[in-house]
């Protein structure tokens, strides 16, 4: 078990307060991490939201040497910065991993010309999500990846998704058009998350020599109430037959910033119930 001890290990989570984000907070501290949450919520709201336990006892922003939150905008660097200072004076110790999280996507029910044909789809959308989804993780390992640099040790984990690996299989979704809509899986998701891939080797062979290693996880959809009619669809596609429960991922984040991954880096993790073998 000492393998995935994480104790004395300082770890950033961003998009913190998302429905995967909560869950790895709550892991890493459970395996004795000291975790910084960092999302665009003020503190006030996030110590409302924030739900990361460790050991029995609830751990809220700000009042626990286990779990702090750090309000920051993953596209903005001073920002960034700015978390970086204020995470590494409330532990007292230098960041050790990074779980680059934060995303963005375009929900079911946005504006119709999100989810329309790709020959109209909007341009600014395509910026939008491109600014969170891969300038956000080159920002944020530039900026936490200095303190892990500077103390010779580190573990950057790159969040991905198949959507990242496989084109979105548009039949999925055919039972919006069959109602009426001109909805289609948008591009810039599957296209950001495709530029995760190389960042991570980019940054495993930049930063090897300084034992920071960096590895991308490829997950699968989480269950979340979705229409039945796109379940239908989905889950013939995923030999396991299920969607992922949100807890399913938390051992690979374990994993990842634990000593049981030492020799570890430059990978590729594909946790998805068989999804893109087939």
């Amino acid at each position: 078990m000492s393998l995935f001890d994480l104790h004395g290990r300082v770890v950033v989570v961003t998009g913190a307060l998302g429905q995967l984000g909560r869950q790895f907070c709550d892991a890493l501290v459970a395996h004795g991490a000291r975790v910084a949450g960092v999302d665009l919520a003020d503190p006030s709201a996030a110590a409302r939201i924030v739900h990361a336990k460790g050991g029995g006892a609830q751990l809220r922003a700000g009042d626990s040497d286990r779990f702090t939150y750090a309000m920051a905008d993953v596209i903005d660097r001073s920002s960034l910065e700015a978390a970086r200072q204020a995470v590494e004076e409330h532990f007292r110790a230098p960041i050790f991993g990074l779980v680059n999280n934060a995303a963005l996507d375009s929900p079911p029910d946005a504006d119709p010309r999100e989810n329309g044909p790709f020959e109209t789809y909007p341009i600014e959308n395509w910026d939008k999500v491109f600014a969170v989804n891969a300038r956000g993780p080159f920002l944020c390992s530039q900026v936490f990846g200095a303190s892990m640099v500077k103390a010779g040790q580190g573990s950057i984990v790159n969040v991905g998704s198949i959507y990242g690996i496989v084109s979105p299989d548009q039949r999925l979704y055919q039972y919006r058009r069959d109602a009426g809509e001109a909805f289609f899986k948008p591009v810039a998701y599957s296209a950001s998350k495709s530029a995760l891939y190389n960042l991570t080797r980019y940054l495993a062979g930049y930063w090897g020599e300084k034992n920071v290693r960096v590895n991308i996880v490829t997950f699968a959809g989480v269950f979340n109430n979705q229409d039945k009619r796109f379940l239908d669809a989905y889950l013939p596609k995923v030999p396991l037959g299920r969607m992922a429960n949100a807890s399913d991922y938390n051992g690979t984040i374990v994993y990842l910033m634990s000593d049981a991954s030492a020799y570890m880096t430059g990978s590729n993790m594909v946790i998805d119930g068989g999804f893109s073998a087939l």
